[in-house]
């Protein structure tokens, strides 16, 4: 019996080391795709008409967690890239919106803009970006510094994407606004590599442009059924096509190539286009030496809150993005040695809401200028005229402290009585002010949704949590994120490859997770301001 139980010590000894060691295998190549606006049952809703090599085959092959979310309410796309990234929540890493107000000049900061940088070969489209307002390593960061002969780049549509989920390390590039060609800011080089300078040379771009957009499939194979601006869709079985009219594309703007890259499937081609090269240029995943390449796809978000998640654009699109996957998976794999080598992970950065109008019934929206001003209008009834209102950024109210300053007045009183007073605006669920975040400890609810948004330097006076469904009132803009609830905080999430199991789990994930988990993967030292505990992976 001894014996017995001494040979059974023995073999689970053998297979822990065994999965252990398959553990500390480090992968060689490393590949993030960022979905953004991704809602986290799209997998399943859409799956019956994904190919089996595109995102099937990470469905079907990865380790898929279903329960994966993010822990705060501000779910837009650069508070949750740097989430991604850093593996903090935005009170620690700091980014909080694509702005704020500095309360010293009351002057509007801009997370990216940098006027001590350019963009490289600048033609009048890019701005003048850099990460230097970025408070927290990134797990980019962390790879170059623990592993600097890694090749790490990361591109993205939009220069605020790249940059957020890039750091400092690494080549960072986004397409210009006006050519849609590929550029970088002088901060990460002084010029562009010259196989990239020849891609915009040649309008590679270009090549996937979409003039006339029409369906992929039969209209009768859709799930979705609004239409905005896809031609041409017929049903053979009497299926309703229902015209959306608010959101039509402007005159000329198919002419517009950026346009197209933004609200045309034509975006993801592009980038998993371009992808391709910086592999293939930089010779990723050829070494010893770990590399990664961070893809942030854009255009899902920006087709999903221009048309709707409920849209046949929106699917059709997803439905394009699964074949232009599906070649860019087979050729991952043709740059390594082995499977296990490689490692993808699929994520999103925030879900979105249903469209404002998606029934027959347009649901009220929140009008965040009308808010401002009869805010400041009612503060100005009390302590006297003045304007007491900076501005509202992402439901964040921010006040002119100058002004309170100079007649002696109770900061924390009149952000009180903002909070009081914004509770009576319709769409307002609740409203916390920055004085309650600093002394107080929310353990559970919006409380703690709110709080682990709210970064002291950064933050708003009062924080709205708008009521569920209800956005704000923007133009051309049926969707849009940034709640706690949960179809914006709920993402897909699958890790792929590097010998993990193909497994579908419910693991309760907290998205801050994810960079100490492949920072682990990777055999580094997780992001200095990283707060999750790492995932347990399942190796075959």
């Amino acid at each position: 019996m001894r014996f017995t139980r001494y040979i059974v010590v023995i073999v689970a000894f053998i297979l822990a080391a065994t999965s252990i060691a398959m553990a500390q295998t480090e992968p060689r190549l490393v590949v993030n795709i960022v979905i953004s606006s991704m809602g986290a049952n799209d997998l399943d809703r859409y799956a019956n008409n994904f190919s089996s090599a595109g995102l099937r085959r990470i469905i079907n092959g990865g380790q898929r967690f279903t329960n994966a979310s993010y822990d705060y309410m501000q779910t837009t796309t650069p508070v949750s890239l740097a989430t991604l990234s850093t593996g903090a929540t935005p009170s620690i890493h700091g980014v909080v919106a694509d702005r704020w107000f500095d309360y010293v000049g009351n002057k509007e900061v801009m997370l990216i803009e940098d006027r001590k940088e350019q963009s490289v070969n600048y033609s009048g489209g890019s701005g003048s970006y850099s990460p230097r307002n970025l408070v927290a390593q990134t797990l980019s960061d962390a790879l170059a510094q623990q592993h600097p002969d890694s090749r790490i780049a990361t591109i993205a549509v939009e220069p605020l994407s790249a940059i957020v989920m890039a750091g400092r390390s690494g080549e960072v590039y986004w397409m210009e606004t006006l050519q849609s060609s590929w550029t970088t800011s002088s901060y990460y080089s002084k010029e562009l590599p010259k196989w990239i300078a020849d891609y915009n040379y040649q309008d590679k771009n270009e090549e996937y442009a979409i003039k006339r957009w029409t369906s992929l499939l039969p209209y009768d194979d859709y799930h979705n059924s609004q239409v905005s601006v896809i031609e041409g869709l017929q049903s053979k079985s009497n299926k309703r096509i229902i015209h959306v009219q608010d959101t039509p594309l402007a005159k000329g703007t198919m002419d517009d190539i950026y346009y197209q890259m933004c609200y045309t499937p034509a975006g993801n081609s592009a980038m998993l286009a371009f992808a391709r090269e910086v592999v293939l240029h930089n010779k990723m995943g050829g070494d010893a030496v770990p590399d990664m390449l961070n893809i942030v796809l854009d255009t899902p978000r920006l087709i999903s809150n221009r048309f709707g998640p409920e849209s046949v654009e929106y699917e059709d699109m997803l439905y394009r993005l699964d074949r232009d996957l599906e070649s860019f998976l087979s050729f991952l794999a043709t740059q390594v040695a082995t499977p296990e080598q490689l490692l993808i992970v699929l994520t999103s950065d925030h879900g979105t809401s249903p469209s404002y109008n998606a029934t027959s019934e347009a649901r009220e929206r929140f009008n965040v200028r009308q808010a401002e001003v009869i805010t400041n209008a009612f503060i100005g009834s009390i302590y006297g005229n003045g304007d007491w209102i900076l501005g509202c950024i992402d439901r964040a109210i921010y006040l002119n402290h100058n002004l309170i300053m100079d007649k002696g007045l109770s900061l924390e009183k009149i952000q009180n009585d903002v909070a009081t007073f914004v509770m009576q605006l319709r769409g307002v669920s609740q409203a916390v002010t920055a004085e309650s975040m600093r002394g107080s400890y929310f353990g559970s609810g919006y409380g703690r949704k709110i709080q682990n948004g709210f970064y002291p330097r950064r933050s708003g006076d009062v924080v709205l949590n708008l009521m569920p469904e209800w956005i704000e009132e923007r133009e051309q803009t049926r969707s849009m994120s940034g709640s706690m609830y949960r179809y914006d905080t709920q993402v897909p999430l699958i890790i792929y490859g590097a010998g993990c199991k193909a497994q579908l789990r419910n693991d309760k994930i907290d998205m801050t997770s994810l960079a100490a988990t492949e920072a682990e993967m990777l055999g580094i030292t997780s992001p200095s301001a990283a707060e999750g505990e790492e995932i347990t992976i399942i190796y075959e």
